[in-house]
């Protein structure tokens, strides 16, 4: 069961996207997993890709393919990752671009494809290839929710976001989805993002602001600290919403599509924790005052990646000695224990390294019982903070991953 405000919003349409979906069977029987999204001429994409050395066969053929173009479609299929397939998974992603290259009649390095599912299995190449015209045949701009729910694996719900802003007049839209629920710590950045904007931007920009929000979004979450072969995020400008481009970071209209791109990443970002395998509980984890932003990172990711943390959060029990031994084996240099405070939401559990005095079992508990709360840390050395946000552990986290290819 998903944690808070899952909802998916209005969806609004992004000109110069269409998106078409259908039903391959690639693994799963009666529903849609193949979606297919067709960009307008001109578009401008960006993407980042998993840090997994051992990452997928279509995240070769994205990177190689961005390289040399911007992309016309995208193609994801759901139930098989074509991670771990070795050269016959990379002859059957770039079959599948080649395919839907002759169908659409685009060239092949226009294309890129994505998959998510199980890892070391061959793709069933005939059956995806068969399922690209049909999803052609049901290309139409208003199709981001049937997107949403075309990419899901393990996901209890569709993950979307939506905005509509203003830029000099001009009412533009943005416009993305997210998928993934296991195997989640982001590191670029199973998990899967797509998001589009109708505002004129250059590509350099488009990668620029790309990057930027993906590090305070999908590159700060965390459900159980694997990171997967097949993590890809990509971000396209169709610049059919009209007026000028955007090609400077002096332009004040760059700092304003920046704000809120970054909100759209961090709600499709939050959404995969809220929706953790598993999960019951929503946790924001914020260290404060260290000497740089990567130790403050370092420290939250220790106590967001700790079993007996997670394990303690879901059971209510204000464990918090776990939480110290987590910011203790982080491997911060010369780090004074004596000047460390920790909250809970409003509750100080440690003071000056060691126990607050007014603190109680009871205040802690009530945290610990609420479906989400904050981990404040202070490091009293410094004025750095970064934040990092993640989910319980649950028995059911365990049943998920047992069976997951039952």
């Amino acid at each position: 069961m998903a944690v808070g405000d899952v909802t998916m919003p209005q969806m609004h349409v992004v000109k110069g996207v269409k998106i078409g979906s259908a039903e391959a069977y690639v693994r799963y029987q009666n529903r849609r997993d193949l979606v297919i999204f067709e960009f307008a001429a001109g578009s401008n994409a960006a993407g980042v890709f998993t840090q997994n050395a051992f990452c997928a066969a279509p995240v070769h053929v994205c990177k190689a393919h961005l390289k040399i173009d911007n992309p016309r479609y995208l193609v994801i299929n759901t139930g098989n990752a074509n991670a771990g397939t070795g050269k016959i998974g990379m002859a059957n992603a770039e079959a599948t671009c080649a395919q839907l290259a002759q169908l659409s009649g685009v060239a092949s390095s226009q294309v890129l494809p994505f998959s998510t599912g199980v890892i070391g299995e061959q793709l069933p190449i005939e059956r995806l290839l068969n399922g690209l015209q049909p999803a052609l045949d049901s290309l139409k701009e208003d199709a981001w929710l049937d997107a949403a729910i075309g990419i899901m694996t393990t996901d209890t719900l569709p993950k979307g976001a939506s905005e509509q802003f203003q830029l000099d007049g001009i009412t533009y839209n943005i416009t993305g989805i997210s998928k993934g629920a296991g195997m989640i710590r982001p590191n670029m950045a199973t998990m899967l993002s797509y998001v589009a904007t109708d505002a004129p931007i250059s590509r350099e920009l488009v990668q620029q602001l790309l990057t930027t929000a993906v590090n305070v979004s999908f590159n700060r979450i965390t459900i159980d600290g694997d990171t997967s072969t097949n993590d890809s995020c990509i971000f396209i400008a169709t610049g059919q919403g009209g007026g000028k481009q955007i090609s400077s970071t002096e332009d004040l209209r760059y700092h304003t599509v920046l704000e809120v791109l970054t909100r759209i990443m961090k709600r499709l970002a939050q959404l995969i924790v809220r929706d953790g395998e598993g999960a019951t509980k929503f946790i924001t984890i914020t260290v404060e005052g260290g000497a740089d932003t990567q130790e403050c990172c370092d420290i939250a990711y220790s106590i967001a990646h700790s079993p007996l943390v997670k394990t303690a959060i879901f059971a209510s029990d204000p464990n918090w000695g776990r939480i110290l031994a987590a910011i203790g084996y982080a491997g911060l240099k010369n780090l004074d224990v004596e000047k460390i405070q920790v909250w809970l939401d409003d509750v100080q559990i440690c003071k000056d390294g060691g126990a607050a005095e007014d603190y109680t079992e009871e205040a802690g508990a009530r945290v610990m019982s609420q479906a989400e709360m904050t981990i404040r840390v202070d490091l009293g050395r410094g004025e750095a903070k970064d934040t990092v946000y993640t989910c319980d552990l649950s028995y059911d986290y365990v049943k998920i991953n047992a069976d997951y290819r039952s």
